[in-house]
């Protein structure tokens, strides 16, 4: 992808850290090599060649062809080869930097001189075995799923769930139950005889909980919209379609339920989410979790205001809060194939949008995802976005701070922006381009520090990541 001016200038603002590294153009072929294999084992990032010091100068680089062949050699050198786009020439100010972008989410673990290594702040350093063999295992080199599940033998497949199965796909003999579950990954052949891998026990084991610690659901509803000693609680277990099932009854049992009169005065009853999004949600989060994370269950959280599920085990390959509504990778393709057979899980939707939408039906606000320090959760909350009257026009209200808001000075630039997220129709967020669109003729650095300003004076929060981030009001200015 190529990189505008505007670009080059917010990942210097970002300055060196997680995702961002830079050089002088003298710097050794080894230490490129090593940032390189560093931010693949990592999130990915940007690698920055005619940058130097902490705060970012422009110095340039003179032989950019020269360059441009040392970086494709680096990312070449490092074992297996670091295939990513080729590097961009941005042109700032009358001199040339030169751009590797990694994408995160890479498909493997990468070694350069024999050497893993991954980023922390600024530093590329080793990585310890534990975290070696997990992030193997994340990137798919191990797939946990089609591995044998420990201490197991073939009688501990429920057989009768295995034969229902089977049956479902194509009215299979008993002799070839045996074949359609070596094709799907849940047994897999050790030496001469048959052993259930990891999905195979999740998917149709009897005693699933008793070979995978923490694969199941907590499921609890409380009175308030906090966590209380008022619940009503129930621990899901079985299978993964038997917990699909019971987290559904759960919800019958324990969301709140409305009544309205339709068409005809056909009597109605609606509960306080759609029943088909907060199914949904369960369904991903049984289909994507992290099962080899053993200290932890799926929670699936009923509040007064609000509707949780929360996931152990980060955002899969280079799913990202910002490109979540986009972005499709599995982290469990055998689960979410025999899902998808049983008519539990569109195979290519993975639910997203469609929960979006669903709520959108029923007038409530969008999904809220959120990615925590052990997982990822997602929220649905109960409050309905007021309708517009039909046809009806609000005027806009003509907004000046006159230099202080609420008793802070600001600058004419940052009124602007302040301007924008008070009036109505807006998306209540302003990016850096949206203010530099306000404020054409002003520098974006200029613009980068205004909105740095507020967020030091605890006007704005700034949200997202890189290209992704925005900024919005503090709670006790946003009303």
């Amino acid at each position: 992808m190529s990189l505008t001016v505007e670009d080059l200038w917010q990942i210097i603002h970002q300055e060196r850290g997680l995702r961002t590294e830079w050089f002088g153009e003298a710097t050794p072929f080894d230490m490129i090599a090593e940032s390189m294999t560093a931010l693949a084992n990592t999130l990915g990032g940007n690698i920055l060649v005619g940058i130097t010091g902490n705060t970012g100068n422009l110095i340039g680089v003179r032989n950019v062809s020269d360059m441009v062949d040392q970086l494709v050699r680096a990312a070449l050198s490092l074992e297996p080869h670091l295939i990513i786009p080729l590097p961009t020439v941005v042109r700032v100010s009358g001199k040339s930097v030169v751009v590797v972008q990694i994408p995160a989410g890479m498909p493997n673990v990468y070694s350069y001189n024999g050497r893993y290594l991954h980023r922390q702040s600024t530093d590329n350093l080793p990585l310890k075995p534990v975290d070696l063999r997990r992030l193997i295992l994340e990137r798919g080199e191990i797939s946990f799923e089609t591995e044998i599940a420990s201490g197991t033998v073939l009688s501990d497949v429920d057989w009768d769930k295995a034969r229902a199965y089977a049956a479902m796909l194509s009215g299979v003999s008993d002799q070839e139950i045996e074949q359609v579950l070596l094709r799907r990954g849940c047994i897999t052949r050790q030496d001469s005889a048959l052993k259930p891998t990891n999905a195979g026990i999740l998917l149709f084991g009897k005693e699933p909980q008793r070979f995978i610690r923490g694969a199941d659901i907590i499921a609890a509803r409380f009175a308030g919209d906090t966590m209380t000693d008022t619940f009503s609680k129930q621990d899901l277990s079985g299978t993964l379609p038997e917990q699909i099932r019971r987290a559904e009854m759960f919800l019958v049992d324990h969301l709140r339920k409305g009544v309205q009169i339709g068409q005809a005065m056909a009597r109605q009853e609606s509960f306080e989410y759609p029943m088909e999004a907060a199914r949904e949600l369960v369904v991903n989060a049984v289909a994507h979790r992290d099962y080899r994370i053993s200290g932890d269950s799926i929670r699936l959280f009923v509040f007064s205001n609000r509707m949780e599920v929360s996931s152990p085990g980060g955002l899969p390959g280079p799913v990202t809060i910002d490109n979540i509504k986009d972005e499709r990778f599995s982290r469990n393709p055998v689960i979410v194939q025999v899902l998808s057979d049983m008519g539990f899980i569109e195979r290519l939707g993975y639910g997203v949008d469609r929960v979006i939408d669903l709520m959108r039906q029923q007038e409530l606000q969008e999904p809220e995802f959120q990615e925590t320090a052990g997982g990822f959760r997602v929220v649905l909350r109960n409050h309905n976005v007021p309708a517009p009257a039909a046809n009806a026009t609000k005027p806009q209200p003509v907004l000046q701070f006159n230099g202080i808001y609420h008793g802070i000075e600001i600058n004419p630039r940052q009124e602007s922006a302040l301007i924008h997220l008070h009036r109505d129709g807006s998306s209540r967020r302003i990016t850096n381009s949206e203010l530099q669109t306000l404020c054409p003729d002003v520098h974006p650095e200029t613009i980068r520090r205004d909105l740095a300003d507020l967020v030091t004076k605890n006007v704005l929060r700034k949200l997202g990541q890189k290209r992704g981030s925005y900024y919005v009001l503090n709670e006790e200015f946003a009303s």
